[in-house]
């Protein structure tokens, strides 16, 4: 492909961030990349000042949701560079979002050149503090003006920047998390393995329920038998029970693939941990509590990297896992996980794509 043009803003708003309270997904960096669709092809994309994008009412996906997004975060490296934390699996999976809705594959390797480039471009924008980073989200969705229920034959592809602290208020401390009974997200055959809008939209009313009662997220089971443990909305999420770790299988297609999740069960193995992908029931989960068994549970995903869950509450039961504290298995992959990100740990994994300033 041609190089990524780029227009730079002639003003910035980074003035209005306040560093010390990002929160996440306030803030929105100076710039965006654009690449779009038309004839049958992708074009190059280019680097222009993050702003609003004329729409039509009758674009399509305004109605049919024909849209589908990646999470993944550049990080400041000890060595005064940008890290950025397995791109290539963000390109993997947002094509197979995309094969799930009809959108064209977008080039993998352009993919993570318009991220090194947009990063470059806005790398003051790259928090400085160990614990932030800059969260970036491409999306992709059909930009036709119809009405209709067919694919749109033109899309575009968007990524834009945002410097973020933790995803959840509690940071790395246990959340609460309730168990769905009265709501399903994913079904087989649906598109519970894919990163799209519709995923989450079904998502929100069990979410916004939940934390009306206190809870930071759902954990989802299965939509046929209500009873296999699936994610949680925002993460993949594992068990220590006994001397393994436990965590859903992604066979029925009702799982995001998680880059957090795959990095984790990868370095369980080299780190010589019993690792079970297998179905597990949530009665399963509470019986190995009852037992003393239930060692460990936390989430994984880009967003929180490991996310400890303290409480589980299901059909007005609820249990405290390890005395709502971080457990030493989700410690251990935390800082070896973050250690990298940041360049403080060797990457002997090729798991960091590095951009000089």
């Amino acid at each position: 492909m041609p190089e990524i043009k780029i227009i730079r803003s002639e003003t910035t708003k980074i003035e209005n961030v306040n560093w010390d309270k990002l929160g996440f997904g306030v803030y929105f960096s100076d710039h965006m990349f654009i690449s779009e669709y038309k004839d049958g092809a992708w074009d190059a994309g280019e680097i222009r000042p993050y702003g609003p994008i004329p729409t039509e009412p009758s674009m399509c996906t305004l109605h049919y949701g024909q849209s589908i997004f990646e999470g993944l975060k550049a990080f400041k490296a000890v060595d005064g560079g940008y890290n950025i934390f397995r791109p290539d699996r963000n390109a993997k999976r947002l094509n197979h979002s995309g094969s799930r809705v009809c959108i064209p594959p977008y080039d993998e390797s352009h993919f993570i050149e318009a991220l090194k480039t947009l990063i470059r471009v806005d790398q003051n924008w790259v928090p400085q503090k160990r614990g932030h980073s800059l969260y970036i989200r491409p999306l992709a969705y059909g930009d036709g003006n119809f009405l209709g229920v067919h694919s749109s034959k033109t899309f575009k592809l968007i990524i834009m920047t945002s410097p973020v602290a933790s995803y959840y208020p509690e940071g790395l401390a246990p959340v609460k998390i309730l168990v769905a009974k009265d709501f399903v997200r994913a079904v087989r055959g649906g598109l519970g393995s894919a990163k799209t809008a519709a995923n989450y939209a079904a998502s929100l009313l069990a979410g916004e329920t939940a934390k009306k009662e206190g809870y930071s997220q759902v954990l989802w089971l299965d939509a046929v038998n209500r009873h296999f443990v699936d994610e949680v909305g925002a993460m993949n999420i594992m068990f220590v029970i006994g001397d393994e770790i436990v965590t859903p299988p992604l066979d029925q297609g009702t799982i995001l693939r998680g880059v957090t999740r795959d990095s984790v069960l990868e370095l369980a193995h080299d780190f010589g941990f019993k690792v079970n992908e297998r179905p597990i029931t949530i009665e399963d989960v509470f019986e190995a509590n009852k037992r003393g068994e239930l060692k460990e549970a936390f989430g994984t995903g880009t967003a929180a990297v490991i996310s400890p869950v303290g409480q589980l509450s299901y059909m007005g039961e609820t249990i405290t896992i390890n005395n709502m504290e971080i457990g030493p298995v989700a410690q251990k992959f935390y800082d070896t996980i973050t250690g990298m990100q940041y360049g403080e740990i060797e990457d002997k994994k090729g798991w960091i794509v590095k951009v000089n300033p």
